[in-house]
């Protein structure tokens, strides 16, 4: 199990009247691999999906590199993981083993990609029913982390909203799914709507023959990982308000209402499992205004890890007359705060401009570009390059693109919530 540390940045001085309380807390795990090694691998468990349905087929050379991309997964795992291959189309099909899970060995990872070469294209797509099947595979292992791959290159069409959104609510804490799309002809709020509530990222592969190292980074990743689950704890006093807790980076994921109580002022955030990383986490805490001088303790952040309470931060709250003292901006809290702003910018642009809101789509678009420079993103600036003409990125000026190609457009999308990480001083 890995080491965790957690450091809370924030401008404690309010002016009077005052009742928000901003903090950006940076959990670190430490020594993962190492922690790891010395007690051995974690068990864990892993499931590939391939969508094989009939779209899959045109070109043919995309289903070739599912089969290349879900072989690659498989030789990633490690010796003694469980592990399973779904093929997906209007329903989940096994594809290796016939059914429940194999254990991880050379003999088992060669006849695993014996099967995947026999998959073929047909039948249409039930997001859903995948997710199911992955379900109902991982309720039977034994093991501490449970993750899963979703490849998909269309629209979910063969079931409804509604069935996909039960399917996710009976998932949810039960494993972890990284989703990829193939090609540009799949829906990314569709794919981010699983990716979130499964606790998974979400991400864009223009080109089949990228998928296969894509696949083998995702598993590589998963492997690593030394612990499986981890929680954020918040307690905040009699009569405050939990306002927000965000993940900040490396990705903005809002954990707000995933909130589970511990009692009437506590309540965990489930994180999913770690590996050794850093992560940043911003909290907004409504308290009762106070007289100057007062202090106050706004919020208690700890870390639940596999279910034991370890390190623990505390976010305070001062009331003052200096305006010099409450005014100062605090870096991490102004950094992420645009960030998030920029992520919401993007996708409203890309909303407006899919709605012929060509007004709204250069004004959004405009400000993502201005924020993008602001806070040194320059992966996100290259991509919004590629949307609209930039005139001057520090003002947002910007014209739109007449014509911008789908790949363009939907890696802009998917990548929008990706965030750069607030530069500090070095101690």
């Amino acid at each position: 199990m890995s080491r965790f540390t957690a450091d809370v940045y924030q401008n404690e001085f309010l002016p009077l009247g005052a009742t928000e309380v901003d903090a950006v807390v940076t959990v670190t795990a430490l020594d993962g691999a190492a922690a790891g090694a010395a007690a051995g691998p974690i068990r864990a468990a892993e499931v590939v999906i391939v969508d094989t349905s009939g779209s899959m087929a045109v070109p043919p050379t995309k289903l070739k590199a599912a089969r290349q991309a879900t072989a690659a997964a498989v030789d990633a795992i490690r010796d003694g993981v469980e592990f399973a291959i779904v093929a997906g189309t209007d329903r989940a099909t096994p594809v290796f083993p016939a059914h429940g899970l194999a254990t991880a060995s050379a003999e088992t990872r060669a006849q695993a990609k014996a099967a995947i070469e026999e998959l073929e294209a047909a039948g249409g797509t039930a997001i859903g029913s995948w997710l199911e099947l992955a379900r109902e595979l991982f309720a039977g292992a034994s093991v501490d982390l449970r993750h899963a791959i979703l490849v998909t290159d269309g629209q979910n069409q063969h079931e409804t909203p509604e069935e996909l959104e039960r399917v996710l609510a009976a998932c949810k804490g039960r494993f972890q799914c990284d989703c990829r799309g193939v090609g540009t002809d799949w829906e990314v709020a569709e794919l981010r709507r699983v990716a979130s509530a499964l606790l998974g990222s979400v991400d864009i592969v223009p080109r089949p023959e990228e998928l296969a190292a894509d696949f083998r980074a995702m598993t590589e990743r998963a492997m690593a990982r030394g612990t499986a689950d981890v929680a954020l704890r918040l307690w905040s006093p009699q009569g405050a308000t939990v306002a927000f807790v965000k993940q900040v980076a490396p990705t903005i994921e809002d954990l707000t209402e995933r909130a589970v109580a511990v009692d009437v002022l506590t309540a965990d955030y489930p994180t999913g499992a770690w590996g050794q990383e850093a992560r940043d986490y911003h909290v907004r805490i409504h308290v009762t205004a106070r007289e100057a001088g007062d202090e106050v303790l706004a919020g208690r952040l700890g870390l639940v890890v596999d279910g034991a309470l370890i390190t623990q931060a505390l976010v305070r709250a001062i009331w003052t007359e200096d305006a010099e003292l409450s005014t100062r901006i605090n870096p991490e809290v102004a950094h992420y705060t645009g960030q998030a702003e920029l992520a919401e910018a993007i996708q409203e642009g890309l909303e407006a401009r899919r709605t012929g809101d060509e007004a709204g789509a250069t004004f959004k678009l405009g400000r993502a570009v201005q924020l993008a420079a602001e806070g040194g993103n320059e992966g996100t600036l290259q991509l919004l390059g590629r949307v609209v003409d930039v005139d001057d990125p520090a003002t947002g000026t910007v014209r739109l693109k007449r014509h911008v190609e789908d790949v363009d457009e939907m890696s802009l999308d998917t990548r929008s919530t990706k965030t750069v990480r607030v530069q500090r001083p070095a101690s």
